[in-house]
């Protein structure tokens, strides 16, 4: 934490501390059967028995809580990401991870429609939120906002606001804190500068067609938005930093029709999965030791999980019979 003039979160009327309470948040996304699983005439094989539990083949898994298929874009921002926002304009950190199969809705979820008030994700509700809240903010505090975007494809961590860096290293500074050495950092002061930024990076990222979906990205993709805050009376300084992760597709590489170098991403993605899953798992049973340094992807984000940050985790399943295997593996990776 970076709060460096006393006070902060925590106190009274202030939002939470994240110390105080399991910091870790698992949400079940569902979304509905798609077209062609109906075309198919695959079944909808997913049951939800509570609010916070869902089961298949007659296995329950629980988690803080389950989204079924009819919730609106709205609801799922209130329940996975709105408290996050708090806790960063209020100097922790934050991460939010999207993860499921290939066509699960995991971008549906973290963008949806840009521009779209009923059908935009997580990501432009987030930075409609933080500048409203800075725009309704005492007049003696001044607010820079950077924003950096990257990828992580076969295990290389590639910047996607400029295509030339394309293996950046993870380095500590003097306070032993990770960060992207060399990334580009963009300063933004609206809404719409972010949306160009997310634009301008999607443009850039590395997709290869596979069955499952010719979109698919066979990246993970990391949205950084870093928030520092001085009040000119008292130079009480507040930085917080969030962390808007896609994760790569987790689906079978026999469905995926993967071969030769598509192989080797699906091998990569599945080895940082489950590097992402051994961190989250230590952190969560609060281990001493907690596997940061196994992947670039848990070491770039070892500053926004551990400690008193706070990160949820969507996890987005298709209800179809066809991806049964998937949806049991990622419903199993989520209840780790």
């Amino acid at each position: 934490m970076t709060d460096q003039g006393g006070g902060g979160p925590g106190g009274p009327g202030g939002p939470p501390n994240p110390a105080d309470e399991c910091n870790i948040k698992v949400v079940c996304r569902v979304r509905p059967l798609n077209a062609a699983e109906e075309k198919a005439g695959s079944k909808f094989v997913l049951k939800f028995p509570t609010d916070d539990s869902i089961s298949i083949g007659g296995k329950v898994y629980v988690y803080d809580r389950v989204l079924k298929p009819n919730v609106t874009q709205e609801a799922v921002y209130e329940t996975a990401a709105k408290p996050i926002v708090k806790d960063v304009l209020s100097g922790y950190n934050g991460t939010i991870f999207a993860y499921g199969q290939t066509s699960s809705g995991k971008t549906h979820t973290m963008e949806g429609v840009l521009g779209d008030e009923k059908v935009m994700g997580i990501i432009p509700r987030i930075v409609g939120d933080i500048f409203s809240y800075i725009y309704n903010m005492d007049e003696n505090l001044e607010f820079h906002i950077k924003v950096s975007y990257f990828e992580i494809y076969l295990d290389k961590i590639r910047d996607l606001l400029d295509v030339t860096k394309t293996n950046l290293s993870v380095h500590e500074d003097k306070n032993r804190v990770p960060y992207v050495k060399g990334a580009t950092e963009r300063f933004v002061s609206s809404p719409e500068e972010v949306l160009e930024v997310i634009d301008e990076g999607k443009a850039n990222r590395h997709v290869a067609v596979t069955n499952m979906n010719e979109h698919s990205s066979r990246s993970h993709s990391v949205f950084l938005i870093n928030v520092k805050q001085e009040n000119v009376e008292t130079q009480k300084k507040l930085s917080g930093k969030l962390y808007l992760v896609d994760l790569a597709g987790s689906e079978k590489v026999s469905k995926t029709g993967a071969e030769g170098s598509v192989l080797d991403e699906a091998k990569n993605i599945n080895k940082s999965l489950s590097a992402l899953g051994n961190v989250i798992a230590a952190l969560a049973d609060g281990n001493i030791h907690v596997p940061y340094r196994d992947s670039k992807l848990t070491r770039m984000l070892q500053e926004s999980l551990g400690g008193n940050a706070r990160t949820t985790m969507v996890i987005c399943c298709s209800p179809a019979s066809y991806n049964e295997a998937e949806t049991k593996t990622t419903l199993f990776f989520g209840q780790r």
